[in-house]
């Protein structure tokens, strides 16, 4: 029960880390177009990013990828930035919800990303344990848990805007959309591997 508990705080962690904040923005820019009334759409996207990110780490953990972490380091803003671009380029479109089949494709996509970035410090972590296996399924479902979090804050704050303040949905995917694509370029630019 302690490596439960151990490895699924280190899930949770990794998610709501205000530090390591990539992950927040690219959960932002995935389900900002999306309102409550959508949730089986998002958790299957949610779950979508779990199994592609897990997927990466058992890989690695096993020994069987291996990627330079300078190029995942700058990959990871660019798939942010990339989700933002279509959001903004298909805010129109978005506002009917017609994209997000696509979305479960660039959600899985780019969690295979995403957890190669976290793929060298967590095969350091099970390296001493027998079964890898348990670790990784206890650390995606604290990834989950996290991500439900942190759609349900994203969701909460599109309802207020939308509904209270009455900020049109095309304006509010636009506006956020926006925002994280130029906290990205930074990222980005530091980040630059050519």
């Amino acid at each position: 029960m302690d490596d439960f508990i151990f490895y699924n705080q280190i899930g949770l962690n990794h998610v709501l880390d205000l530090k390591a904040y990539d992950h927040i923005l690219f959960l932002i820019v995935l389900v900002v177009i999306f309102v409550f009334k959508d949730w089986k759409k998002i958790l299957w996207m949610v779950t979508f990013f779990t199994i592609g990110h897990t997927l990466t780490l058992a890989l690695s953990a096993y020994g069987v990828l291996k990627v330079k972490s300078d190029i995942v380091e700058f990959l990871i803003p660019l798939t942010i930035f990339l989700t933002a671009m279509v959001n903004v380029y298909f805010s129109r479109r978005l506002n009917n919800n017609n994209e997000s089949r696509f979305n479960y494709f660039i959600a899985f996509f780019f969690g295979l990303i995403h957890g190669l970035g976290f793929s060298n410090y967590f095969k350091i972590l099970i390296d001493k344990d027998e079964s890898k296996l348990l670790p990784l399924i206890e650390f995606a479902f604290g990834i989950e848990l996290a991500q439900i979090i942190i759609v349900f804050i994203v969701l909460l704050l599109g309802f207020v805007f939308q509904t209270i303040f009455k900020v049109n949905k095309r304006d509010w995917i636009l506006i956020i959309s926006s925002a994280v694509a130029g906290i990205t370029i930074p990222m980005m630019a530091e980040r630059f591997i050519w």
